[in-house]
């Protein structure tokens, strides 16, 4: 008794003593602190009220096609347990043949913190990798591919969603139960590795710029959209007021025989023509190197869509094809503001003058219209988010759309559908230019109304911060995400 007796008044002094440590941190604490804290929290809020303005109105959405498993590790734990060694030599490749190219191309893309997504020609390598990932502790499974991790999200924000893709029964069985699934079913569905990277992370002599993900892939079902029949069959009864498609990276350098992905691409073209002029078309793009898919897509695919999405790096890459340039397979992964606003007005005139073209030549020779005039096209970066909306046109509530998309920037990539003030920075600037022409108007972020919109030509464009996340939970599936919830409030 005397022993803990003696204890007691230390135990006593400790408590008194740490209380006045964190008061004295408080008292001390930067002025310039609190105003941050302060100019979060009002942002935040007013994030949060501009989302609740609208809600989201029970909307039937069709989401194809394909999906994986993803086995989700640590990147650099990951190369460094699988004797992986990092290279002095960063390069660009199109597929993935053996360890050297995938240390190569990791490194590529690492460094400046590029999301980046390959096919690996090599069968057994990539099973020998996804073998030492099951290994590797702290590894995560996820449902994966654009198409699932869209539905799931638009099933979280209250749609009901038809799904293609061919899946497993234990696949299926950890989906919404809004969703409901068109396509084959199979044993074994594919696995996608995906190689996760905190901003400052280290690999060698590499040191990343900012959280990403480099993803390895080797699939057999989803190139060949193996579920698009039945998809097409259950598509009817189903009545969609939105039909997104996506997933079509994983054609990007598959070994089709000659003439395969133009004909499964063709039956593609031939279920967007046969869709109901009302219903809204959204493509989702994504990592793809290869020019060949591109100009299929812009054949097949784009003139159909009157929505897409994309990120920082693939604004650069289809624009880049629209001009006639080549492949841009790396681009500024912080681009200014200007930067991509610039690029989303090319590339909206650039696919409209398309439009145009191609119909004034069909109504010259008695045809019918081809294809749809794009009226929606949504950006989303680390630092922001950016839409352009057709006056007009089908798409509603696009301010409400951009808030709800940066917010769920940070619910997806921390993990929390609460957002964490602590755990987020702004790293947009306080106020941006909405051009790099001359003269053009400079615009500042307001905190209480951080959601910046006007009016263009004949078009809306709207831009919102994100408040980026600095805990990173998981950045892969991120552009699905805040594509699907800035798709909900518009429909």
């Amino acid at each position: 008794m005397m022993e803990g007796g003696s204890r007691l008044p230390w135990t006593k002094y400790g408590s008194v003593l740490s209380l006045f440590v964190v008061l004295l941190a408080i008292w001390f604490r930067s002025p310039q602190d609190t105003v941050l804290d302060d100019r979060l929290d009002t942002l935040l809020s007013s994030l949060l009220r501009a989302e609740r303005k609208v809600g989201v109105n029970n909307a039937r959405v069709a989401v194809g096609f394909g999906g994986c498993v993803d086995l989700i590790v640590d990147g650099v734990s990951f190369l460094n347990k699988m004797g992986v060694s990092h290279t002095d030599q960063p390069l660009h490749h199109d597929y993935l043949e053996n360890a050297e190219q995938l240390a190569q191309s990791f490194a590529y893309f690492f460094a400046p913190g590029a999301a980046a997504e390959r096919f690996m020609i090599n069968e057994t390598l990539f099973s020998e990798l996804v073998e030492g990932a099951r290994d590797l502790p702290g590894n995560r499974w996820s449902v994966g591919g654009n198409a699932p991790v869209m539905a799931g999200r638009m099933a979280t924000e209250g749609c009901d969603v038809l799904l293609g893709g061919s899946f497993s029964p234990d696949f299926i069985e950890v989906l919404s139960q809004h969703i409901a699934v068109a396509g084959k079913m199979i044993e074994e569905p594919d696995i996608h590795l995906i190689l996760e990277y905190s901003s400052g992370a280290s690999w060698g002599t590499y040191t990343s710029r900012r959280a990403n993900r480099y993803i390895i892939h080797s699939d057999a079902h989803n190139p060949y959209l193996d579920s698009l029949e039945e998809f097409a069959e259950k598509l009817e009864d189903f009545k969609p007021d939105l039909l997104v498609v996506g997933g079509l990276q994983m054609m990007d350098n598959f070994p089709f025989n000659s003439g395969e992905r133009e004909a499964v691409l063709s039956q593609l073209a031939n279920l967007l023509t046969s869709s109901s002029p009302q219903i809204g078309i959204h493509f989702e793009m994504a990592s793809f190197v290869e020019e060949n898919i591109v100009d299929d897509l812009l054949h097949y695919v784009i003139p159909h869509a009157d929505s897409l999405g994309m990120n920082e790096q693939e604004l650069p890459n289809l624009l880049s094809l629209l001009k006639g340039s080549n492949i841009t397979v790396l681009s500024d992964p912080n681009p200014r503001v200007a930067t991509v606003l610039d690029q989303m007005r090319e590339v909206y005139r650039i696919l409209n003058r398309r439009y145009k073209d191609a119909n004034s030549h069909s109504e010259a020779n008695n045809g019918k219209s081809k294809g749809k005039p794009l009226t929606r096209l949504h950006v989303h970066t680390l630092a922001f988010q950016a839409m352009i909306v057709t006056h007009g046109s089908q798409w509603k509530n696009t301010m409400s759309a951009t808030a709800k998309a940066s917010l769920t920037a940070n619910r997806h990539v921390c993990g929390s559908n609460d957002i964490d003030l602590s755990k987020a920075r702004l790293i947009m600037d306080d106020s941006f230019s909405i051009s790099h022409r001359e003269g053009s108007q400079r615009i500042p972020l307001q905190e209480t109304r951080p959601v910046s919109c006007w009016d263009e030509d004949d078009y809306q464009i709207c831009v919102a911060p994100v408040l980026v996340c600095t805990e990173v939970y998981q950045t892969a599936g991120g552009g699905d995400n805040v594509s699907a919830a800035g798709l909900v409030l518009q429909i």
